[in-house]
């Protein structure tokens, strides 16, 4: 699969249903080998109020590993994501 393939898909919680995002607004971690290791959603306008209220130099990401896509659709990527609040790191922008 090539990385344009990706590309627009909405990612989907196999575990609640709920939509995480799309890939065109995530950035995905790959190792030296060209593999992917994991998508990492970033919080955006909009996408802030989902994950809950923030300041202004915060934002949430949420780290999906690799490992947790279970399917990979013409439209959109299905992942397993049980406790996703664990995923889900602050950093200061």
């Amino acid at each position: 699969m090539l990385l344009s393939d990706l590309a627009g898909k909405e990612i989907i919680n196999l575990y609640d249903g709920a939509k995480l995002g799309q890939i065109g607004d995530a950035d995905l971690a790959i190792s030296s080998g060209g593999t992917i290791e994991a998508i990492i959603l970033t919080s955006r306008s909009g996408f802030g109020s989902f994950w809950g209220n923030m300041g202004e130099k915060e934002r949430d990401t949420l780290v999906i590993p690799w490992q947790a896509v279970k399917k990979v659709g013409s439209e959109v990527i299905i992942v397993d994501m049980e406790n996703r609040a664990d995923r889900m790191n602050k950093y200061s922008v």
